[in-house]
């Protein structure tokens, strides 16, 4: 990589700050790699069998590097997109702090290793699985659908979702029907969020080009599809229990929450497409974080409570 001490020109022709560690650490999307790092560990967690803390330990590493190796790579191709929208314009790259040939070389270094750190410290179906998921967000999220599709995000959500998958199968070494739902849930998850943020960034993306649904098909449209896929989460939230996974407390949990972000999505459906700031938007985005945060605590904490109670 380049010398980190030196400053260069950025793409309006002013000496960009000296390249920084923080910087690199930046290309990797530390905030998205936290929510891959804390459902992957779920997932390893709630599944049923025994993996050696320092096994476990490394599989965490190898998703989170993973997923920093996908984000590094994704911001090497989107920074012609980065650089004209408000949210992201600060970005290593179009900011000029990180030249595009180093971020594009750490991603794919780090691609390779999380893969075989997982291999060695699990087994070849996690290390599948975390490949699946790299490739997907990089090649059909980010080259193939974002740019041409409003239903990126549907598409390319499933990227997300891999982390429970992974850490339940570097236990079991197998997918089965509660790691497809832990999938799912999150899958079913990523669109209302992202549109959610959408509906009051349009502007942005309307700016970068990127047919995100609120640009292509308009508010209206946008809000009736984000409360369908709220409606869509109720059951699948409820998967875990329904399949034995785990127990009641876990169900109630996933019930109440996700009747509320139901309320959220309705009340987003009530409010005028012109609305200033759209701030119904807003909190749904907000509370969607909170929604996925508190339902993945409760699986790991529904099988202390079970064993307390049984105890």
């Amino acid at each position: 990589m380049s010398d980190t001490t030196h400053g260069f020109l950025t793409a309006t022709g002013e000496e960009a700050t000296p390249t920084r560690v923080r910087d690199y650490v930046e290309l990797l999307k530390p905030r998205v790699m936290s929510l891959v790092v804390f459902t992957g560990l779920i997932g390893i967690l709630i599944a049923p069998g025994h993996l050696h803390p320092f096994a476990a330990a490394l599989a965490v590493l190898a998703i989170a590097l993973g997923s920093g190796a996908a984000g590094a790579i994704n911001m090497w191709y989107e920074r012609d997109l980065d650089a004209v929208m408000a949210r992201t314009c600060r970005r290593p790259l179009p900011s000029g702090r990180v030249e595009p040939d180093d971020a594009l070389g750490l991603g794919v270094l780090l691609s390779i290793f999380s893969l075989l750190l997982m291999s060695l410290a699990t087994n070849f179906v996690a290390a599948a699985l975390l490949a699946a998921a790299i490739l997907f967000y990089v090649f059909i999220y980010t080259i193939w659908l974002k740019r041409r599709t409003p239903q990126n995000i549907v598409i390319g959500g499933a990227a997300g979702a891999f982390p429970p998958m992974i850490g339940w199968a570097a236990v079991t070494g197998n997918v089965s029907a509660v790691g497809i739902a832990l999938f799912l849930l999150i899958f079913l998850w990523t669109p209302p969020h992202f549109w959610a943020l959408a509906l009051y960034r349009s502007d942005d993306y309307r700016r970068a080009g990127v047919p995100m649904l609120p640009v292509v098909v308009g508010p209206r449209e946008t809000k009736r599809q984000m409360l369908i896929y709220t409606l869509l989460l109720v059951p699948v939230a409820l998967a875990p229990t329904l399949l034995g996974a785990v127990g009641w407390f876990y169900g109630a949990v996933a019930l109440a929450m996700s009747l509320a972000f139901v309320g959220y999505a309705v009340r987003v459906w009530r409010t005028a497409d012109d609305e200033t700031g759209h701030p119904a938007a807003r909190g749904m985005f907000r509370f969607s974080l909170l929604y996925l945060a508190v339902l993945f605590a409760a699986l790991p904490l529904d099988l202390v409570v079970s064993r307390m109670l049984v105890g």
